[in-house]
Order: C-alpha cells, then structure tokens, then sequence
C-alpha cells in the first residue's frame, strides 16, 4: 500500500488484480483507493478530481459523526454493546473468568482490569465466529453465493472485506443489531458475485433486503459508537 497526494486529497493506493476502481472514505478520516495493478497514478487523480465534491463531503459528515462517539471506560455502570444492546459492567473479585455475560450484564474479575479491552475483543471475537457464519448460511444459497473461508479478525476501518472466495469480518459488527449485521452478510456476499458498486451489485442486495437503505444509513450514523 502506497501514499499519495492529489491537490488537497491524500489516499492510500492498494492494487490488486480487480477489474474495478473502488474509492473508500474510511470512518477515521483517511481516504483509500482500491485499483487494478494497470492502472496509472493520473488516471486515479482524474477519478479523484471527478469525486472531489463527494470526498470533501463524506469526510465533513464523518468529522460531525465522530464529535457524538461514546468513549468508553472499564468503571462499574458503563454500557458496552453486544447485538445492538448494551450491558452494564460490573467489576468484581475472585470471578471463576475473567470475563463473561450473565444476567443482563458484563462481568469482569478486577485482577483483569489491566487486559479488559483484550478480554472484550476476545469474547467479540469469539461470538463473532458463531453468529457471522450462521448468518451467512441463512443467506447464501438466496444469493447463489458459496463462500469458502469466513474469518472475524481486526480490520482497522473496514467493516468487512472479501478476499478472492473468501470473507472477513470485523469484530466490531457483532456490537451492531442483527438488522445491521444481515446488510454487513448480504452486502459481502453479494460482492462475491459482484466486486464494484454499481446497480446491479445494490439490485442484488436489495432483492434480499428490500430496507439495506435504511440499514446501511444505521450503520453511517452509529458506526462511531460500535467500538470499546
């Protein structure tokens, strides 16, 4: 991955062997350019130009969106979200593990305070791996779609990504709803018979979501807040 500035824009440049030229404005901020290994630098800056208006825009949405993020702190009371609803944390001693949901609430051993984010990212992890693949086995013979690998794993701003035959997710979208969860799966999966964003790549998400407009607007609006 290579750094580049066009004008006032600065993107990071990935090429693969796509046919497509993808351009993300990431939620921290960063703008990225997914291209085709072929394609040169002043190509990629005439696209650029052409979508400055919409770069400029998306990024002065994200800057509002990102004010109202909830900051989180591993204190008895504060809310930490799983499918969509949060749950209090209570810290006490001498717990059987270090950390587990019961009861309506999070539990974390005191000893562990130190490791609570690796904890939480851990039992996200571990939720992801049952709930995603559930989900994409409910929709994938609806799509015609039969990915080969599904891994849940850190992917800095991506909510999720495909990789040839194969799909990653992102730990964080097991804190969504799991309205929010099925766009994540569909979209995914609908990316495997279509790469780009064109028409027929949302007509085929929104013949198994008929409301992925009203999801994914969600998602924009609350993706800041699906963190720890």
């Amino acid at each position: 991955m290579t750094v580049y500035t066009y004008k006032d824009i600065t993107y990071s440049l990935e090429r693969s062997d796509r046919e497509t030229i993808s351009i993300y404005v990431e939620r921290d901020g960063s703008v990225s350019v997914l291209a085709p290994k072929q394609v040169k630098i002043e190509q990629l800056n005439r696209i650029i130009e052409h979508k400055r208006y919409w770069i400029h825009k998306s990024l002065s949405e994200l800057d509002e969106l990102n004010k109202t993020r909830v900051r989180r702190e591993f204190v008895n009371g504060e809310g930490f979200l799983y499918l969509g609803r949060s749950y209090r944390l209570k810290i006490r001693k001498n717990l059987k593990t270090p950390l587990f949901l019961y009861q309506g609430y999070f539990w974390l051993d005191e000893d562990y305070l130190g490791k609570a984010r690796t904890l939480f990212i851990d039992f996200y992890k571990e939720k992801g791996k049952k709930h995603i693949p559930a989900r994409v086995e409910c929709f994938k013979d609806r799509l015609g779609a039969n990915p080969e690998l599904i891994r849940v794993m850190e992917l800095g701003n991506r909510w999720a990504s495909r990789s040839n035959n194969n799909l990653n997710f992102h730990w964080k979208v097991v804190l969504a709803p799991l309205t929010v969860i099925d766009y994540i799966v569909v979209h995914e999966l609908a990316h495997l018979m279509r790469p780009d964003h064109s028409q027929e790549f949302w007509s085929i998400v929104e013949s198994v979501i008929p409301n992925y407009l009203e999801r994914k607007g969600w998602l924009r609006l609350n993706g800041a807040n699906l963190d720890i």
